[in-house]
């Protein structure tokens, strides 16, 4: 069976000369000739190193690889700003999850029951949210304060000492995979500004959790916000 194959012809080559006791190298450039041999050698020119660096850049590449989803828009997702600046929106249903504290909290590491969630996130921050309901959000959906330790009044989230790296270049599905596993596997460890975001002991109700794995997450003690979905768009 026949394939196409794409062959690469060599067009130029650099080489790099060093000296003892010189940071700064030399560099000269080669032309190709057809049977592939360098011919033409001189010093690499400003205009040569500016094509190069450009060839090189793959900033651009990246910026345009940023969010793209990797098949079908996945069901979970509400909003997408697909720019170098941008971010997603996109909900989590009811679920089991287990949390990590940290020593001073005195709360062992556990499995809890969570209710359903909506993530706000860009490259660098994260805001987090709750809801009642089973069903996909609305725009006019009214949010609640999510269940967790570590996060502010507003829902923003205390990363502490997690170093968030999103790649330039990730895919949807791998940004949103990338921050659930910095929030799930990093340590909660206290309440901010006193912000507690259920009507009972946080520390309590998941002591309750992780005794009765057969509970769900009681939504009553969910605190509301004065948000609904459309104010995060």
């Amino acid at each position: 069976m026949a394939t196409n194959v794409q062959l690469y012809q060599p067009k130029a080559a650099l080489v790099v000369f060093t000296v003892s006791g010189f940071t700064a190298p030399y560099i000269e450039y080669y032309d190709m000739d057809e049977a592939g041999c360098p011919v033409n050698p001189h010093p690499l020119t400003v205009r040569e190193a500016q094509s190069l660096a450009k060839a090189l850049d793959t900033r651009e590449q990246a910026g345009k690889a940023f969010l793209r989803p990797e098949g079908i828009l996945p069901d979970n997702v509400l909003h997408l700003d697909p720019s170098a600046n941008g971010g997603v929106i996109w909900y989590t249903k009811a679920q089991r999850q287990k949390l990590y504290f940290a020593e001073s909290l005195g709360l062992q590491n556990g499995t809890v029951a969570l209710p359903a969630l909506v993530w706000k996130a860009t490259k660098k921050e994260l805001q987090l949210f709750a809801l009642k309901g089973k069903s996909k959000p609305k725009a006019e959906t009214p949010l609640y304060h999510a269940p967790f330790f570590n996060l502010y009044q507003k829902g923003y989230v205390c990363m502490g000492t997690v170093n968030v790296a999103i790649k330039s270049a990730a895919s949807l599905e791998e940004f949103i995979s990338a921050w659930h596993a910095y929030f799930f596997r990093s340590y909660f460890s206290h309440h901010i500004n006193e912000h507690n975001p259920v009507a009972v002991n946080l520390f309590n109700l998941y002591k309750k959790l992780m005794a009765y794995p057969e509970k769900k997450f009681p939504t009553d003690t969910l605190r509301p916000t004065p948000l609904t979905l459309k104010n995060l768009l």
